[in-house]
């Protein structure tokens, strides 16, 4: 069944078996690619902020540009899913970040390097990196959990692999020649990409699509906007217009469920708040202790740390946090490590010797290791799988907002004062407040369900107020899980 160019199937191989394996392991290669290629945008800062006489306010906006665009162009990536497939998003992906690196080499000016490296690269990676997240759960069912801890120690090799090599190459020949060299290796996203097969259909199973009653409210949408334009009533062509518009808006923006899941609204909320200051420790750790009297080696070495150590934390996390006992507590876990991670900024406000930063990026990393293998895990178990794409679209355009306005603000907060111990208060600040926030709020919101529970009160609409768990155990096969379907471009 093709429609548009695109051909609809659905999967023949059970989940968790066979060639999903292989799209783990390239979506493990994929995080560090992409995610974990900020880490090292640290290693340059002082060069760039020689090279363009700029301040930590205006070199800062490129970093920031880059994790925005990363996180927020979430929408036009479920577009590109639902459309074309994950395995197209991927590789545009890729190449988009290749030519973007590529072009920052050129650049004459910082504005310019906000266009290249921070626009092109972050919208390439954000593409190649959501849809890699995307096309895991459809792959996996059972080992979800731990499949998405094991995909996000790509990130954590990303930090720890790509500041040493940045700092080996801006030694060697330049940071101009070394962005050249990343757009390069910013192209095996292409490779990872083409490892997303499209998924083949099962012998003799019917065909399916995602909403059968959708295609039909598309013509009939077409057939009103078309009978709108050569209407003389131009009123009714309006509000046939904004209609479609918020059709649209709320199928790919999930504005409906932000406004229905209390779960994942107030998941949301307290990530998008944690955001303005989860960055900053990244951003300005590098300079920091360069300030501070710390080689530049042992400088970027400080970040590699971080990362070597999530490459173990990680995968422990994600079993841990699949046991039984934690099913519907994961929220719990996770306000747990911002609430670490926050609290152990005041290392850094203490002291700048080389000796006690090593400690803080260990306690750093444990507490980041919690954070990245529960983000998406959290968000798959408060939404459904088949409207995950657009609830991931919303979240992330959210966080891309603080991500963007978080480091410059704290920039401009440091040239005034001329104090980098301002980058720890305002991160901690952020990450204690939203930690709280989400603890206490769905505390909240259990006892609100259990009251409910209690008074027999019947709900009009339970999946409204609840806070509910993915099914992580494979179903009998009586019940079999509906056929997960893909559109491709193939």
């Amino acid at each position: 069944m093709s429609q548009g160019g695109a051909t609809v199937c659905e999967a023949a191989n059970p989940p968790d078996q066979g060639w999903a394996w292989m799209v783990l392991l390239a979506a493990v290669l994929l995080q560090g690619l992409t995610l974990g290629f900020p880490s090292c945008i640290g290693v340059f800062f002082t060069d760039l902020q020689h090279e363009f006489q700029a301040s930590n306010s205006e070199t800062s906006w490129f970093p920031s540009i880059m994790v925005a665009v990363l996180y927020g162009g979430g929408p036009l990536c479920s577009i590109l899913v639902k459309r074309f497939g994950c395995r197209f998003a991927v590789m545009l992906g890729g190449l988009l970040s290749g030519v973007g690196m590529v072009s920052s080499s050129f650049c004459k000016s910082i504005s310019q390097l906000y266009l290249t490296a921070g626009l092109i690269t972050g919208l390439g990676s954000c593409f190649s990196f959501q849809a890699g997240v995307t096309v895991l759960g459809y792959y996996f069912v059972r080992w979800r959990t731990l499949v998405n801890a094991m995909a996000s120690t790509g990130v954590s090799l990303g930090f720890t692999l790509w500041p040493l090599l940045s700092q080996y190459l801006l030694d060697e020949m330049g940071w101009r020649n070394t962005f050249l060299i990343f757009g390069g290796i910013l192209l095996n996203c292409c490779v990872c990409g083409a490892i997303m097969r499209p998924v083949q259909l099962a012998p003799g199973s019917p065909l399916q699509s995602p909403k059968p009653a959708e295609e039909p409210g598309r013509r009939a949408e077409g057939a009103q906007l078309s009978n709108g334009a050569s209407s003389p009533h131009s009123k009714l062509q309006q509000q046939t217009r904004r209609t479609a518009c918020f059709q649209m808006l709320q199928k790919h923006l999930a504005f409906d469920i932000f406004c229905q899941n209390k779960g994942y609204q107030i998941y949301t909320i307290g990530v998008t708040w944690m955001m303005m200051g989860f960055a900053l420790p990244h951003v300005y750790l590098v300079p920091y202790a360069i300030q501070n009297g710390v080689e530049e080696r042992r400088a970027a070495l400080l970040i590699s740390i971080i990362g070597f150590i999530n490459i173990f934390i990680r995968p422990l996390t994600g079993l841990l946090s699949g046991h039984r006992v934690f099913t519907g507590r994961r929220i719990y876990l996770f306000s747990l490590a911002v609430l670490l991670c926050g609290l152990s900024n005041f290392i850094c406000v203490i002291s700048a010797e080389f000796s006690m930063l090593i400690i803080y990026c260990v306690i750093l990393s444990i507490a980041m290791s919690g954070i990245g293998a529960l983000t998406f895990q959290v968000l798959m178990d408060v939404v459904e799988m088949d409207r995950f794409s657009s609830a991931l679209g919303l979240f992330t355009i959210l966080e891309s907002i603080t991500l963007l306005i978080g480091p410059p603000l704290t920039g401009f907060l440091v040239d005034i004062t001329r104090d980098f111990h301002y980058v720890f208060y305002n991160s901690s600040f952020f990450l204690i407040s939203a930690a709280l926030f989400m603890m206490l709020s769905f505390c909240a919101l259990e006892k609100k369900n259990k009251l409910k529970e209690a008074s027999k009160v019947p709900l009009d609409n339970p999946s409204r107020y609840q806070y509910n768990e993915m099914p992580t155990e494979p179903q009998s096969e009586s019940q079999s899980p509906p056929a997960v379907v893909y559109i491709t471009s193939i």
